[in-house]
């Protein structure tokens, strides 16, 4: 037997328990985040120093950006299960995972932000890291992927919301 075509290899991951257990726990982390983002942590970001609030709202874009990231590519393989979309249009680079450079820099945390924004960066820091690693098993390793263009955009924004050192 010959070795596995990345079309079977995204088929058989996409209809895999290991698939299952990720896509629950990345949608569950996404809608925790929103309503994290959109009820307690609107009221706890009002409180925080300048600093610590730009902080917080590049953490959070980060966030975000993350989970956006790890949330579609998890949707595309959902989409391979149901018969939505063949393994040879999941292959594509524009289903794969984006925005690298943004989703994988990890800073130390600024001192004001609040514990539960911190929990979800790292929670969502490994998912991301983890679709991350099963996309490279998924797809042959000699392959280059262009950065999405939204990431030089995030890039910018992000270094005129960092506070200078």
């Amino acid at each position: 037997m010959g070795q596995r075509t990345p079309y079977e290899r995204i088929y058989e991951f996409a209809n895999s328990d290991i698939f299952d257990r990720m896509f629950r726990e990345g949608i569950d982390l996404v809608e925790e985040t929103a309503s994290y983002l959109d009820g307690d942590g609107r009221r706890e970001a009002k409180f925080l120093e300048r600093d610590a609030a730009l902080a917080y709202a590049s953490e959070s874009m980060r966030l975000t950006t993350r989970l956006m990231q790890a949330a579609s590519w998890l949707l595309v393989h959902r989409g391979v299960r149901e018969g939505e979309i063949s393994p040879r249009d999941a292959h594509d680079p524009k289903y794969r995972l984006g925005a690298k450079s943004v989703c994988t820099t990890v800073r130390e945390p600024h001192a004001q932000l609040p514990q539960r924004l911190i929990s979800l960066l790292e929670r969502s820091h490994r998912i991301y890291t983890r679709v991350d690693r099963i996309e490279g098993t998924l797809f042959d390793s000699g392959e280059h992927i262009i950065d999405n263009p939204v990431n030089a955009q995030l890039m910018r924004l992000k270094a005129a919301l960092s506070p200078l050192d």
